[in-house]
């Protein structure tokens, strides 16, 4: 089969295309052009946004919520928003954890009681708060202790995410403490995540303290200089501005869960360093082989440039199939994840060649002691890619093998969804929620509520609450028609009581909230025949309709990643199989990072040098969304490899010396940017909520696993495996490819300026 050679490859020095490297038509010969004409006004306007998104982004932090798992339209969803609306007391938000100061009395002796109630009482006349309801008051053994030490006062905070944050500052300094005979701590779904929001704050500055030195540093040692050095994190603090200043934007018209500022801060510095990274190393190059500054600028615009341009592509739409979720918490992710991508690939390709114009072989000053002096750099990368093709199949089974055993762990996968244990054990809204599952008969703040609607007549809703009653795990359940334990009435009502024609139910349970024991529970009771409307919510209810919902959309994602991959690959490459390989080489890519998850979070592993409490599951959300991530970062690193080995394919013809010469000018590339990502993904995962601490951990693994064992050892594999078959397409495919590809356009040559001096690599001639 003769290679399909691109007619770029064959353009003679003379041509009017190749005569002057900014003289190229197509968007990004415009695009050299304008760069390398008036750099400094580029820079000028880009210093004044990047100025006006400091400004715009500064108050992000404060507009984002901790939120966003409940599916809008599920049951949960309405049922929540009806009872929120009708009768707030059925869905308390904030708990009032009330101890006598003197341990040595109950919570029933008259000095505490009368404390409590002054308490209670003040918390009623607030204008945020609805619903109080104190043990004291309602005498419900639910609300007391089983030692009878300590006591509950519930509460509903109104409004939404932000009003409640908002009121619970107000509130904290007010009812914490001491008051008289009583001590009381806080806490509740409203206190857990107005903690988290602080602690995941607060964790994001030192999370970038930690990245941004280190990161300069490796950047060092991969340039040697400080001024190349110092270009690619400029680019990536101008990424995440402006990210911010997007995000604050878009907070002005839905909500944005406050997990988005940490893939801003990872993605930001991550990829704007990544195509900083590749674009300075290639104009390195060009200016090595005796470009001028401008030219050299316009060839590697036209080369890596391309490159870093799919890469932005692919990642965005890897990213944006979060969009097809109902949740905001994944909406709000990709919302950050797009703007990110995109503004990191608009400073790499506006921003940083515009430096480097200015610059001019000043971007090799300051040269350091560290780093790669002298040798042949990508040697030891061409031996490796040779070794590797000699033994194909056996590297090509046995990297598939280890990458299955590592993924092993996932099958066994629980799904749950986050509480209270995310946070630290110090952490005064965990400590509440602890005591409330290891003392109290049945904790209100994850208690199942049943929205009763269809004006039911009493012996029927009675009928309805015993059998609710008699369900596993099932505490006791009080509502209209009164309470009930093991079927069986515990208040004496009569059963001719009647009751109202709408109204709800509560349930008491004893399962944890994001347990498969509690949505089996919410499945049961659904299931409990009635004669009116009923609808189930509650942090179990809300889970069980999460994980529906997740599943429902979740193969949308996945063929929207999948789709649009192929396209983009295939618009990159002009070929058929090789997009097919990418996508099932990146899945493989992953399972370590699923693995990983399951044993390390799910199971407890190394819970202790890590510093988290594992719950025996797995947030629900949370693999969709480090699939989502992972996925796009390795389609990065595998669309800078392909791409330049498609380049050097079409220079050269050969198969295999395009795969060792493409891995030769890139191997050390992918693995210092993989570094310097996971370098990031790391600081991310110092975070003291073990969520963020699961993303940042577990896309770091994703990364180094794709970098050092996907990219160095399975592809050259299948590469030789597929031979000169990986480049076929179809006639009518190729003309459709070379149209609307972007293909490479024609790469200046110079009479005495060789473009090759590594020839040959396999031996042959």
């Amino acid at each position: 089969m003769t290679p399909q050679t691109s007619p770029t490859s064959q353009t003679s020095p003379s041509s009017p295309t190749s005569s002057s490297p900014q003289s190229a038509a197509g968007p990004r010969g415009r695009v050299a052009r304008a760069v390398t004409t008036r750099p400094r006004l580029l820079l000028l306007l880009i210093l004044l946004l990047t100025a006006g998104a400091v400004v715009v982004g500064g108050g992000v932090a404060e507009r984002m919520s901790s939120g966003g798992s409940q599916i809008p339209g599920s049951e949960s969803s309405y049922a929540t928003a009806e009872l929120e609306r009708r009768w707030p007391a059925s869905q308390p938000n904030l708990l009032l954890l009330v101890s006598p100061r003197d341990g040595s009395r109950d919570v029933d002796d008259p000095a505490v009681a009368s404390a409590a109630h002054d308490l209670a009482r003040q918390l009623a006349d607030e204008n945020t708060v609805l619903g109080v309801v104190s043990y004291w008051q309602a005498k419900d053994t639910a609300l007391r202790a089983r030692d009878g030490g300590e006591a509950l006062v519930t509460a509903r905070i109104k409004g939404d995410e932000d009003a409640v944050d908002d009121a619970l500052e107000a509130l904290e300094p007010r009812y914490q403490g001491t008051h008289g005979a009583v001590d009381v701590r806080l806490g509740g779904p409203a206190a857990v995540r107005h903690a988290s929001q602080e602690v995941i704050a607060d964790d994001l500055v030192r999370a970038e303290v930690i990245a941004l030195p280190v990161t300069l540093v490796l950047l060092v040692v991969v340039f040697g200089s400080a001024v190349a050095a110092a270009l690619p994190l400029l680019v990536g603090i101008v990424s995440v501005l402006g990210t911010n200043a997007v995000l604050r934007v878009i907070t002005e018209f839905t909500d944005v869960s406050v997990y988005a500022q940490n893939l801003t801060t990872a993605l930001g510095l991550g990829l704007a360093i990544d195509y900083a990274l590749f674009l300075v190393r290639r104009h390195r190059e060009e200016l090595a082989a005796g470009h001028d500054p401008r030219d050299a600028v316009a060839v590697t615009l036209r080369t890596a440039g391309r490159t870093v341009l799919y890469s932005a592509l692919t990642v965005a739409v890897c990213l944006a199939s979060m969009l097809v979720f109902e949740q905001y918490f994944l909406r709000s992710l990709a919302y950050a994840g797009i703007a990110v991508v995109l503004i990191s690939a608009a400073a790499s390709l506006v921003a940083l060649p515009a430096a480097l114009v200015l610059l001019g072989h000043r971007v090799n000053a300051l040269r350091l002691p560290v780093g790669r002096r002298g040798g042949n750099p990508g040697a030891g990368w061409a031996r490796l890619a040779r070794l590797v093709m000699r033994r194909a199949p056996l590297f090509a089974v046995g990297t598939v093998a280890v990458l299955f055993a590592l993924g092993l762990p996932f099958k066994d996968v629980r799904f749950g969804t986050a509480d209270d244990r995310q946070l630290p054990s110090s952490t005064e809204a965990r400590v509440v929620q602890e005591e409330l599952r290891n003392e109290f008969p049945g904790s209100p703040g994850s208690a199942l509520a049943i929205l009763v609607e269809g004006k039911p007549d009493a012996k029927a809703l009675t009928e309805y609450s015993g059998e609710v009653s008699r369900l596993a795990h099932v505490v006791q359940v009080a509502g209209p028609a009164g309470r009930f334990v093991d079927g069986k009435r515990v208040d004496g009502k009569r059963v001719g009581d009647a009751p109202p024609a709408v109204g709800f139910v509560s349930v008491l349970h004893s399962a944890e909230s994001a347990s498969p024991q509690s949505v089996s529970l919410v499945k049961k009771i659904r299931a409990v025949p009635a004669s009116f409307e009923t609808s189930v919510t509650g942090p179990a209810a809300v889970l069980a309709d999460t994980q529906h919902g997740t599943a429902e959309r979740l193969p949308w994602a996945l063929a929207v990643i999948a789709v649009t991959t192929l396209i983009l690959v295939f618009l990159l490459t002009g070929s058929v199989l090789l997009p097919l390989l990418t996508v099932v080489v990146n899945g493989l890519s992953l399972t370590a990072m699923f693995g990983a998850v399951v044993w390390v979070f799910q199971d407890g592993h190394l819970s202790g040098p890590l510093g988290f409490t594992p719950t025996g599951d797995i947030e629900t959300a949370l693999p969709v969304l480090m699939f989502c991530v992972a996925f796009g970062l390795s389609m990065d690193y595998g669309v800078f490899l392909v791409s330049r080995i498609k380049e050097e394919y079409e220079l050269g013809g050969d198969h295999r010396d395009a795969v060792v010469l493409g891995i030769r000018r890139t191997g050390g590339l992918i693995t210092a940017a993989a570094l310097i990502l996971a370098v990031v993904m790391v600081a991310i995962g110092t975070s003291r909520v073990t969520n963020i601490k699961m993303l940042g951990l577990g896309v770091g693994l994703a990364v180094l696993m794709d970098a050092m064992v996907v990219r160095a050892l399975l592809v050259p594999a299948v590469l030789r495996l597929t031979g000169r078959a990986t480049w076929w397409a179809p006639a009518p495919l190729r003309r459709l490819q070379r149209r609307v590809g972007l293909e490479e356009e024609a790469r200046t040559t110079y009479p005495d300026i060789p473009t090759r001096t590594e020839r040959p690599v396999s031996g042959r001639t």
